[in-house]
């Protein structure tokens, strides 16, 4: 099973990243920092974790106010260095370990955390900001990554004890990934900021102090605080704190702080520290637990598998032909669908579909599409754009003319997502 290592606090405040960039290693007012993240970066040398599960808020760089989430879980195959205005940071792409990230979907959707997920999006400084200071990624990261980010910015936002239940949730989902990985989780955000209004340059040393003591001894103090509070103490940004108790539910009630410091360079108070559980899991012990989480992931859909000619869309799917899919949406946009209907061709170039992909599509081999993870949505929207219906394109599935399925019909209705249908006109 998997294992959880260890964990990871850190203030992901921008200076870090710039820092970093600008070689400011041995600058007086800059030292500090990489002095206080060295015994970390040693300390994940030596363990060399399979994959880090990093903890953190977007800063309305890839998530905008359009659909904002609580809770969303990047299950991609790799994430880039979001643009946040000046250009993206000059870093590789990090890897995604996607096995994981769908288990852990999985069984926190079983235990009734409602989850969005993402692919293809950027990661700002709330993820690459601490991840370029832990490992070292001239070339490559040494490992792969799970993010998750918290939704802090438009309140209403998770309370702490929701983000410590979370974590709650990923420890369970962690240790039952059946396949060996060690795993360490980093925890994201503050400490004491306000970047706003007329209290911003706010800080609070000793609450930051105070905080990092309750976090390791006594969190549950922590979790009856309202974000007023953290706002009162430690400036209202300083509420993106909640997103540790995350990491902390998924810690053992006992933990061993083996390095932890505190330095305040200019508006945010940045920490760094490192926690190990007390003692080690008994693996005998909970591996009747773990099975029996396993089953209740997959509750929902036993039996699935019996259905025949039944293709759930899973999240293995959309992550598989996720290409083919992103490909087939842009036909909701009125330029695409001029471009794919002038010359599809240069469309599937620019796309990179394969030539598998540019087959199913050409050949509109409706089953074919479903078989190979387009989901139905899409195939519609493309019968929409080439004058196909609805009820074309449910005949095909059964492998029947149009005739004999509208025979399974109660009426013989024509109709189709589009609003023009050139089917209806001949």
């Amino acid at each position: 099973m998997a294992n959880i290592i260890g964990a990871i606090a850190s203030s992901h405040t921008p200076t870090i990243g710039f820092a970093l960039d600008a070689n400011k290693q041995q600058d007086a007012a800059w030292a500090p920092i990489f002095q206080a993240y060295e015994p970390v970066k040693q300390w994940l040398a030596e363990k060399k974790p399979d994959v880090m599960l990093v903890i953190y808020n977007d800063h309305v760089t890839s998530f905008f106010f359009d659909h904002y989430s609580a809770f969303a879980l990047g299950i991609g195959e790799s994430y880039q260095a979001a643009d946040e205005g000046g250009g993206a940071r000059k870093l590789p792409p990090v890897a995604g370990h996607t096995g994981l990230a769908r288990h852990i979907g999985q069984s926190l959707m079983a235990d009734e955390f409602d989850m969005s997920f993402f692919q293809e999006k950027g990661l700002d400084h709330g993820c690459f900001s601490p991840l370029s200071i832990l490992w070292d990624h001239e070339d490559s990261w040494p490992g792969k990554i799970v993010p998750l980010q918290i939704g802090v910015l438009q309140f209403p936002v998770p309370s702490a004890r929701r983000c410590f239940k979370l974590g709650q949730g990923l420890r369970r989902a962690i240790e039952s990934y059946p396949e060996d990985l060690n795993v360490v989780l980093v925890a994201t955000g503050g400490l004491s900021h306000q970047v706003h209004g007329e209290r911003c340059g706010f800080n609070n040393t000793p609450w930051d102090q105070q905080f990092l003591d309750l976090f390791e001894s006594d969190p549950e103090t922590l979790l009856n605080m309202t974000h007023a509070d953290y706002a009162k103490l430690g400036g209202w940004e300083s509420a993106e704190v909640v997103m540790w108790m995350a990491m902390r539910g998924a810690m053992a009630s006992k933990v061993n702080c083996i390095h932890r410091e505190y330095y305040l360079p200019s508006m945010t108070g940045i920490a760094v520290a490192l926690y190990e559980n007390a003692a080690p899991a008994d693996k005998a012990l909970s591996a009747a637990a773990l099975e029996a989480h396993r089953a209740h992931i997959g509750h929902q859909t036993a039996g699935v598998e019996e259905l025949e000619g039944t293709y759930p869309f899973t999240l293995e799917t959309s992550v598989r032909a996720y290409r083919v899919n992103k490909y087939l949406h842009q036909l909701v946009k009125p330029e695409f669908r001029a471009q794919f209907k002038d010359n599809p061709d240069a469309t599937y170039d620019a796309a990179g579909l394969t030539a598998e992909e540019r087959d199913l599509i050409s050949r509109r081999d409706w089953r074919g599409m479903i078989h190979y993870g387009v989901i139905f949505f899409l195939l519609e929207k493309l019968g929409a754009v080439v004058g196909v219906s609805n009820l074309h394109i449910y005949a095909a599935m059964r492998g029947q003319s149009l005739e004999d399925f509208q025979k399974t019909r109660n009426t013989k209705a024509m109709y189709s997502v589009g609003s023009s249908a050139t089917w209806d006109k001949k």
